[in-house]
């Protein structure tokens, strides 16, 4: 994969698709800026190399329409004051318009165009749409690994037009960080996977089996596989139908001596509530109408025991509802046994980047990923579209 240090970009045009899709309050005002800061070591490398910035990302769900709410107009203006030189928001993405402000720049402007997804064609990857996006640029660099799972106009439909492309730091980064901890891990090698869904995660699950030394399995999904070993778990979230799938994996993983480890003791309420009784049960005793909500301590002095002796971790997904104060402390204790370890680790995933910003061991984490459906993608041990987009 080229990445952007191969590039002459010199007086150049470069397209560089980002991700800005940032959180804001009702206000419309900024509230996390990690997506922007994360991206600036090639936009200022850009910029040093005399180039014509152009930026181009997506916002929200405004389905293929112009709504105002999801405008990058709060972003140009935030990118401008951290840059410290005027960030021109285009009319849009495409069009004579955004042409004739485009055809305008000298070397070291840097233009924003508009809500990709104002256009129903980015999603669709719709050839016409990227045809027209490629215009604009001479080089194509794609800087977005939160987005390079999906097969997009921006991130696989230019660069087909593109004779120059790269990869930008960013995901020149994301991509390094990923290998290093999956193809030649210092080991032991442990998983961490929790939040809702086993359907989501089942791939993830059956390809690491094969990768790592140990597997931790928490938050909802491990309902499933805790009732697939016929424990009655109440009323927690549970999926049925994966049933046989969780009871096979469980089996593969002793087959062939991977340890999965799975909540001993669960954190249990009567509703999911901020203010609903809870109590800590052993996994055989959940009350019949009660839910589990989070891993119980004895489960959390397990799990810190396999972490202190890892010397790689992967974190996917929280170990319960974290959200609610009643309920994170599993959450937050596996944060910190993270944090603390002698070991290279990287967290995947927004629910498990707010929980170990939560926790305030952000400080202490290797590093953490800015894409939970791409870094997922590379754990089903699949390639990454926009990253193939790049190479061909």
């Amino acid at each position: 994969m080229k990445t952007i240090r191969e590039l002459d970009l010199a007086g150049k045009r470069l397209l560089i698709r980002v991700d800005f899709n940032v959180p804001r309050d009702e206000s419309g005002t900024i509230t996390d800026d990690l997506r922007i800061r994360t991206v600036l070591p090639t936009i200022e490398y850009a910029l040093e190399q005399e180039a014509k910035v152009i930026l181009c990302s997506h916002m929200g769900r405004p389905k293929g329409q112009r709504v105002e709410q999801y405008s990058l107009k709060p972003v140009a203006k935030y990118l401008s004051d951290i840059l410290g030189k005027d960030v021109t928001l285009a009319p849009d993405c495409i069009g004579p318009e955004t042409e004739s402000v485009v055809s305008a720049m000298q070397n070291g402007d840097v233009v924003l165009l508009e809500n990709l997804r104002f256009h129903a064609q980015e999603q669709e990857n719709d050839q016409e749409f990227a045809r027209e996006l490629s215009r604009l640029a001479d080089v194509y660099v794609n800087n977005a690994f939160a987005v390079s799972h999906r097969a997009h106009a921006s991130v696989v439909g230019v660069p087909a037009y593109c004779r120059e492309k790269a990869a930008g730091f960013l995901l020149q980064k994301e991509m390094d960080y990923f290998h290093r901890s999956i193809d030649n891990p210092v080991r032991p090698l442990v998983a961490i996977v929790g939040g809702a869904k086993v359907s989501s995660k089942l791939g993830a699950l059956k390809n690491m089996l094969d990768k790592v030394d140990c597997m931790l399995i928490g938050g909802a999904m491990a309902n499933t596989f805790l009732k697939s070993q016929g424990y009655a778990v109440g009323q927690s979230k549970v999926e049925n139908d994966l049933l046989d799938d969780a009871r096979e994996l469980l089996d593969t993983a002793s087959q062939i001596g991977v340890k999965i480890y799975l909540p001993v003791d669960v954190i249990a309420a009567e509703s999911f509530s901020a203010d609903a009784v809870n109590k800590q049960v052993t996994i055989q005793d959940i009350p019949e109408n009660w839910m589990a909500l989070d891993v119980g301590p004895a489960t959390v002095i397990c799990f810190t025991e396999v972490l202190a002796e890892a010397r790689t971790i992967i974190w996917n997904g929280p170990m319960g509802a974290f959200e609610l104060d009643a309920f994170a402390r599993g959450t937050m204790a596996l944060a910190h046994a993270v944090g603390a370890a002698h070991a290279l680790s990287i967290t995947g995933g927004g629910d498990s980047n707010a929980a170990v910003k939560k926790s305030g061991e952000a400080e202490n984490i290797s590093y953490m990923s800015t894409g939970g459906g791409a870094f997922l993608m590379l754990m089903e041990g699949k390639e990454l579209p926009g990253v193939v987009a790049l190479e061909a």
